[in-house]
């Protein structure tokens, strides 16, 4: 008989991402499921290994290093933070030698011949979100209250060359724990400095009670505007509509975008797994999918699962529809080429306000 192609998922199916990463997992299951119904690839079945990682770069490391001794995966997906990305990454790429694929929008730089990113980074993010919400509000004036690790220092280092580039400035950067919940001290420095733009990279489990006492302060009441990249239907969820009412985001995919097949998709996902773990695109899901149809794509072209010749392939990869849009690996770069949009929090919903078409990654070339 003959072996099946072993694909490992990480994802937080428990822990303070687990409303992500039960999603994420839901989403592995359908493509791979669809994939085998097509056939596989190579004339084989394609066995998919989901494994939890518990919101614990521990736990991550962990079954990464299972996946690759003990289950020999052909390809690992998954990892919401960009620490689990760094936990995943040393016993799968560095000391496995396994090809990796990273889901989640993201700080870029990530550039190990090994790894392929198939989220949004900050030139399709901050470069054309932050331009224009300043020409559209007149707002001028920023504070970046963030979470303690490597995506939000990256992404601000972003914001802030792009605000004051364009005449604005960061009246302040500070950065917490992830678990810390106490924001008394800032939201009075928010209110209290005419501060017009809060640019959030706080994340769960400090996200809550930050915009519960920024809400509660009344910063959006007297006119300021809240803003987060990754913010998505799964986050909405999270929170009451008023705390979030406004926000601007700036993703791959929103589920008001309307082209056929997202529709499709979108409700194909919501027959298969109904419930509160929605598919998403600040949560990894678009990336995800598009994610498994691109090394699906790549080994179809490889005619093998050897991993020079799968990477050769998977590094001009595309595929013509997918979550928001079709997309595309720009060669060299590891990362893609999406279809972006601006979307803002209206009762609950997300409104897509600006389709931006497609727009570069503009990493750096991997060696």
């Amino acid at each position: 008989m003959t072996q099946p192609i072993k694909v490992g998922v990480i994802a937080d199916q428990t822990g303070p991402l687990s409303f992500v990463g039960i999603a994420n997992a839901n989403v592995a299951r359908m493509v791979v499921d669809d994939l085998n119904r097509a056939g596989g690839l190579l004339g084989r079945r394609i066995e998919l290994i989901v494994e939890d990682s518990a919101t614990d770069d521990g736990v991550a490391a962990t079954k990464a290093a299972k996946l690759v001794q003990k289950d020999k995966v052909d390809v690992i997906l998954g990892g919401i933070y960009s620490s689990t990305r760094q936990a995943i990454k040393k016993p799968a790429v560095t000391e496995g030698r396994t090809l990796y694929i990273y889901p989640e929008q993201y700080e870029g730089e990530e550039a190990d011949p090994l790894i392929f990113c198939t989220g949004p980074v900050p030139a399709q993010q901050v470069e054309p979100l932050i331009p224009w919400l300043m020409q559209e509000t007149g707002a001028r004036k920023f504070y970046m209250p963030s979470a303690d690790y490597i995506w939000p220092r990256v992404l601000n280092r972003k914001v802030r060359e792009v605000v004051t580039a364009r005449g604005g400035s960061i009246v302040d950067e500070v950065y917490f724990p992830l678990d810390h919940t106490e924001y008394g001290a800032t939201v009075d420095k928010i209110m209290s400095s005419g501060v017009e733009v809060v640019f959030n990279t706080i994340v769960p489990p400090g996200l809550t009670p930050f915009l519960a006492q920024l809400h509660e302060a009344g910063f959006t009441k007297r006119g300021g505007r809240l803003v987060c990249t990754y913010f998505d239907e799964n986050f909405l969820n999270m929170v009451p509509a008023a705390h979030v009412e406004g926000l601007y985001s700036c993703l791959d995919y929103y589920q008001g975008v309307s082209d056929p097949f997202s529709t499709q998709l979108l409700a194909r996902y919501n027959a298969l797994y109904p419930g509160a773990a929605q598919f998403t695109g600040g949560s990894a899901c678009s990336g995800l999918y598009r994610g498994l149809m691109l090394w699906a794509a790549a080994v179809s072209e490889a005619g093998s699962l050897e991993q020079g010749a799968v990477v050769k392939a998977l590094d001009h990869a595309k595929i013509a529809q997918g979550p928001g849009g079709g997309a595309a690996m720009v060669p060299g770069q590891h990362h893609l080429r999406l279809n972006m949009y601006i979307a803002q929090a209206q009762g609950g919903r997300f409104k897509v306000l600006k389709n931006l078409g497609a727009i570069e990654p503009k990493e750096r070339v991997v060696a």
